[in-house]
């Protein structure tokens, strides 16, 4: 708490240096007046005045200098600080401090003491059933740093990192969990599953691989040859991607749109 309020008054008195400073530029800042067309209309005048310049010429002049005079733009308004105005903004800042510390002691808690990160993560581990996807993750990465040979924990850690729209940190979760257990056909296909999200979609060869790998430990990982099929249409390997989807479109139910979708596309691409 010390720590807080020591940074909240250097912000404070930092904010307050910045605006100062701002002002006493603002107060230097001073560009000497350019000469303007007004100024070269007297000095004309002057030249006329002492025969320097005939009627001709002296009207010709004057009328191009005046045409100058129309089209300069209207000089800015010099910027005017009066000594009380340092003070006033100073006041300012003090009482905008002091404001916002009057509205955490009203609505905030000062008393409040701190709540480590491990303390909460025991509060959500006693009530696991009520947790979001993140904290479910924060739950089991402490259970896994624990016991890092858990593979229960390990495929759950991963599987909560992805419905927590962590792609990579499943992924990493799924290859620590298949180096203890490298023929666990799931894995593979919830690995290749992370690692498409994390490609935004796209099955690039490490996930491919991964499925395959699925597939060949167990041909009944629809998920891998739902995804395999995929990448074998994009190829324009239209058999390829029949076998692998006919096993995929014969559990979907008949009235579930994905089936209609599958077997549109493999009309199309025949």
């Amino acid at each position: 708490m010390i720590a807080f309020w020591t940074l909240t008054g250097l912000a404070a008195a930092l904010a307050g240096l910045m605006v100062l400073t701002g002002a006493r530029r603002g107060a230097d800042a001073s560009e000497p007046a350019a000469p303007t067309a007004s100024a070269e209309l007297d000095e004309l005048d002057r030249l006329k005045a002492r025969g320097l310049l005939d009627e001709e010429a002296w009207a010709s002049a004057r009328a191009e200098a005046g045409r100058r005079l129309l089209a300069q733009p209207a000089a800015p308004l010099p910027l005017m600080i009066g000594p009380r105005d340092r003070t006033i903004a100073l006041g300012a800042l003090v009482a905008t401090a002091a404001a916002a510390l009057g509205l955490y002691f009203f609505i905030g808690d000062p008393g409040l003491p701190d709540r480590p990160y491990e303390r909460r993560i025991d509060e959500w581990a006693a009530s696991a059933e009520t947790l979001d996807a993140p904290r479910v993750a924060a739950v089991l990465s402490r259970a896994v740093r624990r016991e890092p040979e858990n593979l229960t924990a390990l495929t759950m850690l991963g599987a909560a990192r992805f419905e927590a729209g962590d792609p990579i940190g499943a992924a990493t979760a799924f290859r620590r969990a298949l180096t203890l257990q490298p023929n666990d056909a799931t894995s593979w296909a919830r690995l290749g599953e992370s690692l498409v999200r994390a490609a935004e979609g796209e099955v690039q060869p490490d996930a491919e691989a991964a499925f395959a790998r699925a597939l060949e430990l167990d041909p009944g990982q629809l998920g891998a040859r739902f995804f395999l099929g995929d990448v074998a249409l994009s190829r324009g390997e239209v058999d390829r991607a029949r076998e692998l989807w006919t096993p995929l479109i014969a559990v979907l139910d008949p009235a579930d749109p994905r089936r209609a979708d599958l077997v549109a596309r493999l009309d199309a691409a025949a």
